[in-house]
């Protein structure tokens, strides 16, 4: 199998099967996407019409193709895929990607076709994603057999296996712009003829790019062996999944998505709860919660500290805290005096932190800095959240104090976010980020996300 994952995310050879030299079709931007990623193996394209394609040369059928190519990516109607599969077997093609729909989340008929391509996979000998994706992505691998356009990918730690080749494509195109952390691998499972959920967290178990996993899924195609590979796989790394399809209406989008039959949630949840996967209730907890692990370290508990320049911040967000499982624990009486210096004296000074009036009269860079240092040492917090206020008329503080701590401190994840002027918090984001330091633009979010990383904590250490 490893042999066979290395063909897909690190191929050294490429035949595109209905290359097309317009572009914004499909078989066009595949190639432009291999280009962009910056893959170095041999590409080769298949048209009837023959010619060239962005520089490459087009042959004009599978079998004029050289034997033993890594890696096929067939951008064929539905109708042809079969046979198309059963001739790159012929020419020793062990990984194909199969981007078409039409196939079980349609019809009966599209059932049948299904049937007859599962059999066409039996008969190649080859490995198969899809079909109905979009494809996956392998930065480390510099490639992607992605057809939507994607740019230059950022590589980080995190990676994906979904049910839905959106990933690959709108999604990604999110993190791209929206967020500044990188991923790993990405692989969009569509239907799941042939590889499944559980083929994909073995080869992630084993990848040394990757640092923690995220799945979106609308159906196990094996519950039984989920639960053993899952297993298995979160004793060594955080593992988190969003399940599509928990009510009737979502399980009937399901069908209609990838023609999944979407397993009862009860039994879902139980399966969860013995494998230590950590459930996400929504899809933008797979990018908040990806962020915080591509460059920070998961908690070690759920302690948890913040600075809030306002005291209905303090009261608020301590409710959340208790309401979503985190505890807001007293601090050493040692921190507490240090966080007593520079705060005027009719501020108690206490966790959560109340920083406004230390800023007042001594600003942020000393006030913010001081405190978050107290409290980043202070034996009874796990983890950190600063809340920034930003506006033209208070000044917008240099940001060293942040990223300088967050480094100096590795073993406790520092969040921040913010309120105030939403320029300046914009771009707050976007010069704490590429430095180390994950930025949330509501204020709940952050305990959100430290929320669920608990959660895994726990899991883990149950395994």
């Amino acid at each position: 199998m490893t042999t066979v994952m290395e063909k897909f995310f690190a191929p050294k050879s490429v035949c595109v099967i209905g290359a097309s030299a317009t572009p914004g079709k499909p078989g066009n931007v595949v190639v432009r996407n291999m280009h962009d990623a910056g893959f170095k193996g041999k590409i080769y394209l298949v048209n009837p019409r023959g010619g060239e394609i962005e520089g490459h040369k087009v042959y004009p059928s599978i079998a004029d193709l050289p034997d033993n190519i890594d890696q096929a990516v067939v951008t064929l109607p539905a109708a042809g895929t079969p046979d198309t599969v059963r001739a790159l077997g012929k020419k020793g093609v062990q990984a194909i990607i199969l981007a078409a729909s039409g196939f079980a989340e349609v019809d009966h008929m599209g059932e049948s076709l299904q049937q007859d391509l599962i059999a066409a996979i039996r008969e190649s000998g080859a490995r198969v994603i899809g079909p109905n994706t979009t494809g996956h992505i392998s930065v480390p691998g510099n490639y992607t057999s992605s057809f939507f356009p994607l740019g230059k990918l950022r590589r980080g730690s995190v990676s994906y296996i979904t049910q839905t080749g959106n990933f690959c494509g709108i999604s990604m195109r999110h993190i791209l712009s929206a967020e500044n952390y990188g991923i790993a691998r990405s692989c969009g499972l569509g239907n799941k003829a042939d590889l499944d959920e559980c083929d994909l967290l073995r080869f992630y178990d084993e990848d040394p790019e990757t640092k923690s996993i995220f799945l979106y899924l609308e159906s196990i195609k094996n519950p039984k062996r989920f639960l053993q590979v899952a297993r298995s796989v979160s004793r060594n790394k955080p593992v988190f999944l969003l399940k599509g399809g928990a009510s009737d209406a979502g399980a009937a989008a399901a069908i209609a998505h990838t023609g999944s039959l979407a397993a009862d949630g009860r039994i879902v949840d139980g399966a969860l709860e013995q494998a230590g996967v950590t459930r996400l209730a929504k899809y933008s907890q797979l990018f908040h919660v990806a962020k915080a692990l591509d460059v920070m370290p998961l908690p070690k508990g759920n302690r948890v500290s913040f600075l809030s320049p306002s005291g209905a911040f303090t009261v608020c967000l301590t409710d959340i805290c208790r309401a979503c499982g985190l505890d807001v624990p007293d601090l050493e009486e040692k921190t507490r005096k240090r966080l007593q210096r520079y705060a005027p004296p009719f501020i108690r000074m206490r966790n959560p932190v109340d920083i406004f009036g230390s800023v007042g009269a001594h600003g942020y860079e000393l006030a913010y800095g001081d405190a978050l240092e107290a409290v980043l040492v202070d034996r009874n917090i796990d983890a950190v959240v600063v809340i920034m206020m930003l506006t033209t008329e208070t000044g917008i503080p240099s940001f060293d104090f942040l990223v300088d701590l967050a480094k100096k401190y590795p073993a406790k994840p520092v969040y921040v976010t913010f309120m105030g002027e939403h320029q300046h918090n914009v771009a707050a984001k976007a010069w704490l980020e590429p430095r180390g330091v994950p930025c949330y633009m509501e204020v709940e979010q952050p305990f959100e996300v430290l929320s669920l990383l608990a959660q895994c904590r726990m899991h883990m250490g149950k395994r």
